[in-house]
């Protein structure tokens, strides 16, 4: 008997077979023999009236049948299997292995869209198991911006781009997550196909152009959700606006009181222009202006600057003198890439837009390195790019980085790669004799600064 296996998702999409892997997702009755008639429909009623959504998982040598049930008052599904009931406080079986092929059949957008509505109903727990819920070793834990991070490992902006999922993203064990990049408002971006996988890099291109919801949507989402975990809003401009500065004005004055911290995204290759506000009399005017903004805003929430990797050394030092001189609260090293370094193998190598991945690692983390020498440790850095281990987070760390994000690695990957990182950063920083990550900042670095780096104590911003 072939292995068959079956996958019920919202919305409903048809997908496809492959030779030994048969998909279905949406609410087409689908007929799966291991697991018996009485489960052909993905999604029914149950005698109480309660909503099914169904996952029938069935191989030759062990069918299993999970029934999702869902309630209104119950902040996350109960899952009953031939295993017996699992509940939001109990371990929950770990699917995403078997979900990750299905994905791979269908095309990266529609795959990212149903994620993130999987996730919005509550689905996370079954993509993550029980290791994602044990405390965070100490030795990860800092303060910086006046905020308590209970680990470096972050989600990077463009996964979450409407706030949709903030809080299935704390529970994968990201010790912060960064939301956006979110217009003032709505747009669609660019046109599909604007997302392309390079499997065999482990990479990403992708155009897709700022599409948002606006900043209605995402403050009033924000504003609905419990004040957990760190969270930083990435602001982008709207692609028809003519004055960059009044939409990231606008930006911060309504997300200062729902933000940790924000970000100013002048650096996606996707939208026309953006860039060139990198350079030096763009950037002094453009933070002279969002300052102010911020003070008028009534709080001074820690606003970052996020740059591109494809900088100059000219550029590189304007950036670092202007930052530093405006007392900018950080910046974040670095966004997609426009180059195409050689070895890519992929037929969309040559697509427009933004490389994320592997082959961004090396040249990001030499930009964080170059960043962290010209502002002499007195800036925190996050480093993003192509990260996608633990021993990729402490490169990062020892180039320079406080803190680190991931975004593409967990597609390749699977959210489990969370934990894997932190628990692989927590060994890594014990074997080389640090007592906690700040010490670690920087060490990897022949930087010019006399002091620690401010990362390696706390750092408040005044009230």
């Amino acid at each position: 008997m072939a292995e068959h296996r079956g996958f019920a998702f919202h919305p409903s999409t048809r997908l496809g077979s492959g030779q030994r892997l048969d998909v279905a997702v949406g609410t087409e009755p689908q007929h799966f023999p291991e697991t018996g008639e009485q489960y052909r429909g993905s999604r029914y009623e149950n005698a109480a009236g309660h909503l099914i959504e169904m996952v029938a998982i069935a191989s030759r040598h062990d069918p299993m049948i999970y029934h999702i049930r869902r309630e209104e008052e119950w902040p996350a599904p109960s899952v009953r299997s031939a295993y017996g009931v699992h509940s939001p406080q109990t371990a929950m079986p770990n699917l995403y292995p078997l979900i990750r092929p299905a994905l791979r059949l269908i095309s990266p957008e529609t795959a990212h869209d149903l994620t993130i509505s999987a996730l919005a109903v509550g689905w996370g727990r079954l993509m993550i198991d029980r290791a994602a819920r044990e405390p965070d070793p100490p030795i990860l834990a800092q303060r910086l911006w006046g905020l308590d991070f209970p680990n470096p490992v972050g989600l990077a902006a463009g996964f979450d781009k409407d706030a949709r999922v903030t809080d299935a993203m704390d529970a994968f064990g990201f010790g912060f997550v960064e939301i956006g990049t979110v217009t003032p408002r709505p747009q669609p971006g660019n046109p599909k196909p604007r997302i392309f996988r390079l499997e065999q890099n482990q990479a990403i291109i992708n155009r897709m152009g700022f599409n948002s919801m606006g900043l209605d949507a995402v403050t009033s989402r924000l504003s609905r959700r419990p004040h957990a975990g760190v969270i930083g809003v990435n602001l982008g401009k709207n692609r028809d606006s003519a004055d960059a500065a009044a939409d990231y004005g606008e930006g911060i004055r309504r997300a200062a009181s729902l933000a940790d911290y924000i970000v100013i995204n002048i650096s996606s290759p996707n939208t026309p222009g953006l860039r060139q506000l990198q350079r030096r009399d763009s950037l002094e005017s453009l933070l002279e202006r969002l300052l102010r903004a911020r003070d008028k805003s009534g709080r001074r929430v820690p606003l970052l600057v996020k740059v591109a990797p494809d900088l100059t050394t000219a550029e590189r030092e304007d950036i670092a003198s202007v930052t530093l001189a405006a007392e900018i609260d950080g910046i974040i090293v670095s966004n997609t890439t426009v180059e195409r370094p050689a070895g890519l193998v992929s037929p969309h190598a040559l697509e427009t837009g933004g490389l994320s991945g592997r082959p961004l690692f090396s040249p990001s983390t030499a930009l964080l390195a170059d960043f962290f020498g010209l502002t002499r440790g007195g800036l925190p850095l996050i480093g993003v790019g192509g990260i996608a281990s633990a021993a990729d987070a402490y490169e990062k760390i020892r180039a320079g980085a406080c803190l680190i994000q991931l975004y593409t690695a967990l597609v390749f990957a699977g959210p489990g790669l969370v934990v894997e990182i932190k628990r692989g950063l927590a060994d890594l920083l014990r074997a080389d004799g640090f007592a906690s990550i700040s010490q670690a900042v920087g060490t990897g670095h022949d930087r010019v600064a006399t002091g620690p780096p401010v990362c390696a104590a706390t750092r408040d911003p005044p009230s």
